[in-house]
């Protein structure tokens, strides 16, 4: 066990100390030219690596469960403090190959200062897992509102996705593609505000503002397909190329879910759904204004348009 955590740390370790790796550090600095994005084999973290056990926090409840994740609010008993804390099981990461992206997501949320951003606090592991700890959303996420309420006024989702946007305008800002926007990563303040949360799947596009180290990125390419199948657009099951409208479609696909409950491809299995998607089979209840379905249109039709034309 001592040595599978050994081999773990040296996978995971974000700062290279060792002067001598000349050979590495110039082939790292070529492949940050060669495609723009900022790299370094050093980095100063604003969010500190503690030397903190899982005996200092007291747990609560599970706020969500991933593929080798799980949320919990933890309070740290000395302090008082209540996080949201990301625990990833390391054997499981390491299993699938998973460790550039759990270090793609620390680097870039230790960046990321924005009010509609989920903040990082500090990280620290032990034999078994890796922990993050976020700060805690106590509105919980946006699509238990949506399933406790059935449907959301055109007051609300308007609300809402007005600071998904400008979240997400400073996302892209940075150079990133969230790339998987939905309702369950939408989270609530306690003041009702909306933060954006889980970053797994970011990508870093060219000419980011984000530092990255040259072995921690998502994939090779922004067309591989990740998030969540009733959000992703059409561009994406073409193989092509990520763009920041990924995100801008996912939106679109969560405002007519804030306004119906239901996302706007739902069907029976995975392939009906991307079947729909391709096809732009969207169909409006008769409840939505003018302005709601113009709006969606806007931010589902020009990556359909532009699906088409790639496709031709």
């Amino acid at each position: 066990m001592l040595a599978m955590e050994k081999d773990f740390d040296s996978k995971l370790r974000i700062q290279e100390t060792d002067d001598n790796k000349n050979n590495n550090s110039n082939n790292s600095s070529n492949d940050g030219a060669s495609n723009n994005i900022q790299r370094s084999k050093s980095f100063a973290f604003r969010a500190p690596q503690e030397s903190f056990s899982i005996q200092d926090f007291e747990l609560g409840k599970i706020y969500g469960v991933g593929s080798y994740s799980k949320v919990v609010r933890a309070k740290k008993k000395d302090t008082g403090m209540v996080y949201a804390l990301k625990v990833m099981d390391k054997k499981f990461i390491t299993k699938e190959n998973k460790t550039a992206y759990v270090k793609l997501e620390r680097i870039v949320l230790d960046q990321l200062d924005h009010p509609g951003v989920v903040r990082l606090y500090f990280t620290f592991q032990d034999t078994f897992s890796l922990y993050m700890a976020l700060e805690s959303c106590e509105g919980g996420e946006l699509f238990d509102q949506i399933t406790r309420k059935g449907r959301l006024s055109e007051d609300e989702a308007r609300f809402y996705a007005a600071e998904v946007v400008d979240a997400l305008e400073y996302i892209h800002n940075m150079g990133l593609i969230h790339r998987d926007i939905k309702p369950e990563n939408l989270l609530l303040t306690t003041d009702g505000h909306i933060k954006i949360a889980d970053f797994g799947s970011v990508k870093p596009m060219q000419d980011s503002r984000i530092t990255v180290l040259p072995n921690a990125s998502s994939d090779d390419k922004a067309c591989t397909f990740v998030g969540t199948a009733a959000y992703v657009p059409p561009e994406v099951l073409n193989s092509s190329p990520a763009t920041f409208g990924n995100d801008l479609w996912a939106l679109g696909c969560t405002l007519y879910q804030m306004l119906s409950g239901t996302s706007p491809f739902k069907d029976a299995s995975e392939w009906l759904i991307f079947q729909r998607i391709i096809a732009r089979d969207i169909r409006f209840p008769n409840y939505f204004s003018e302005e709601a379905r113009d709006l969606i249109d806007c931010l589902l039709y020009f990556l359909w348009t532009a699906h088409l034309k790639v496709s031709c």
